[in-house]
């Protein structure tokens, strides 16, 4: 494959990676790629035009699959695919996918279907760039604290702009049809790369120990701030046929609500994970709910 490449795209995040057909990958190919995910946290693959069975196989090469969502429909056809539709609902807070079971996606592939002539795009950041740019005081801290991550807190009760009413407010009600709360570490250590990151985002609404949700929220404020910081963010523009795959591990990502009344659909295929690992070995536990089985294959050997 004289023009296979993997090309950086942004100083700190972000591969594109061409000259390829995932359909066809060889093995040899493939684990090329897995060591530039690793590296770069974020893939892109420009103009793949793949089917659902196809996005579904080449994310079968990550590993096992979840289903769609713990909680929210897949499409009638495939089990494994989340429509992320924008009549539905939209996705503009930034978050690591599914952080409220035990043991979260560690790989997320999308792919751009429907892709509005403007706006649309998807930012995903890397929270492993985050960590290190923390000063040694509050890394420290870090370090050593943990957050409860829920499926039920405030957005997901507010209806986004540009959603239809009904179907929002359905999807609302099958979003929190099951409700968990998880703690997890906030400094994270990937089990693969020992990068250490901050796992936090939109689900994380409160730290461990402290005696109201006031004042976790101001601890993840500030690190959260970190997170955001320009520098470490990639902006993917879709076109149809577009499909990024991002390690769900050490990112988060947020789709921005700028594209007023348009239609978009991308299809969601994430990849099984485990349960994550803080600094100290110990690794996250369940405050509320069950261990999503019925979602995520991890959770039987986690």
């Amino acid at each position: 494959m004289a023009d296979f490449d993997i090309r950086r795209i942004g100083g700190r995040i972000g591969a594109e990676v061409a000259g390829v057909d995932v359909r066809d990958l060889s093995d040899e190919i493939f684990a090329e790629i897995n060591g530039a995910l690793l590296e770069h946290k974020v893939l892109a693959f420009r103009g793949q035009e793949l089917t659902d069975e196809d996005q579904i196989a080449f994310a079968s090469r990550f590993g096992a699959l979840t289903g769609a969502h713990p909680t929210v429909p897949a499409t009638d056809a495939h089990p494994e695919v989340l429509p992320v539709d924008s009549e539905s609902g939209r996705a503009n807070q930034w978050h690591t996918d599914v952080t409220f079971v035990r043991t979260p996606p560690k790989i997320s592939t999308l792919r751009g279907l429907v892709i509005p002539p403007y706006g649309g795009n998807t930012l995903i950041t890397n929270t492993g760039a985050a960590y290190r740019d923390l000063p040694t005081e509050l890394r420290e801290l870090a370090d050593r604290l943990w957050a409860v991550h829920t499926n039920d807190y405030d957005y997901v009760k507010t209806g986004p702009s540009g959603a239809d009413p009904a179907k929002a407010a359905e999807h609302r009600r099958a979003f929190l049809s099951r409700k968990w709360k998880t703690a997890h570490p906030v400094v994270r250590v990937h089990p693969e790369s020992a990068e250490r990151n901050l796992f936090i985002g939109g689900f994380a609404q409160s730290i461990v120990g402290l005696s109201t949700q006031r004042e976790g929220r101001a601890i993840l404020d500030i690190l959260q701030a970190y997170v955001t910081r320009p520098e470490n963010i990639l902006r993917w523009v879709w076109a149809p046929g577009d499909l990024i795959v991002f390690d769900n591990r050490i990112t988060q990502h947020y789709a921005p609500d700028d594209y007023g009344d348009l239609p978009r659909l991308l299809h969601r295929v994430t990849v099984a994970g485990d349960a994550p690992a803080g600094v100290d070995g110990r690794r996250s536990y369940l405050v509320q709910g069950d261990d999503a089985s019925h979602y995520t294959p991890a959770a039987a050997a986690a």
